[in-house]
């Protein structure tokens, strides 16, 4: 049976648009300044970014689900930031190979900017294809290559990609932590992990870091008109740049080491955007 989000009939503008009415009505917060997906190891910044107003589960609101990955809430949750902006923190993240269609991947992007959100924050956690990324660090996204063979927009509709990753944000993020180094973000479709190979293959094209997350939503963002920022949780060294066997216990055991520092990190930036 297809979702909602996936049905060729629907419109995901307007899917969009019932959500983000939902999220008002049940969040009672009538608009959304800005709005970050947290991927793993950054959950735990919910608790620093300000008070939550409200939180919500995913599969209330239309066109969402409750998360399919361990390590992600599930939840939708409005938070008031310290300045008294609010905050949309979206913890119910559709992947690729989850099979609901790229519609439902970008879903939570397009309903941020239905919320009136300017800004989009994406997070994740990901693999290190260039050494000098030690596990543990995180990196801002610089740019990104797109390896799903898939794009979240739809018909003749041209949308140009060349600072996708706002430079404006990235500065911001590196005037509060002068040490983050940056990177190119590689999605592919998952959910299994890359070969040796492929990460070799990876590196020769010039990508740096390696998840299943991220550049689909970032493009969504774009055609809908907000701003980009980028920031990947190096969890593990990729397929055959270290000793140990990945796995997504690997994933979230690192997630859980760097989870205050990231919480810290995180809060720090977006009280400055």
């Amino acid at each position: 049976m297809r979702t909602e989000a996936t049905s060729p009939s629907s419109d995901p503008t307007a899917l969009a648009a019932d959500a983000a009415a939902a999220l008002a009505r049940l969040t009672g917060v009538a608009r959304h300044d800005i709005a970050l997906t947290l991927g793993s190891g950054w959950g735990d910044a919910v608790t620093t970014l300000g008070e939550t107003v409200a939180e919500v589960p995913a599969d209330q609101v239309p066109g969402f689900h409750a998360s399919g990955v361990a390590g992600h809430s599930g939840t939708l949750r409005s938070i008031r930031l310290p300045n008294g902006s609010h905050a949309l923190v979206i913890g119910a993240r559709t992947h690729v190979y989850e099979g609901r269609g790229v519609r439902a991947v970008v879903h939570g992007v397009r309903t941020a900017a239905a919320a009136g959100a300017r800004i989009m924050v994406l997070t994740n956690g990901a693999g290190g294809v260039d050494p000098a990324f030690a596990a543990g660090e995180a990196v801002l996204i610089s740019d990104h290559l797109n390896l799903t063979a898939q794009s979240p927009i739809e018909g003749a509709h041209f949308v140009d990609l060349t600072d996708l990753y706002a430079p404006r944000l990235r500065d911001i993020a590196r005037g509060i932590a002068p040490d983050l180094q940056e990177g190119v973000y590689v999605q592919l479709p998952g959910p299994h992990y890359e070969t040796p190979a492929e990460i070799r293959y990876l590196r020769t094209i010039g990508g740096q870091i390696v998840g299943m997350s991220t550049a689909l939503e970032a493009i969504a963002a774009r055609e809908a008109g907000m701003e980009v920022l980028g920031l990947s949780l190096i969890t593990n060294p990729a397929a055959g740049m270290g000793d140990d066997p990945l796995s997504h216990a690997e994933v979230l055991d690192a997630g859980r080491a760097a989870a205050p520092r990231l919480a810290r990190l995180l809060a720090d930036i977006v009280g400055a955007l």
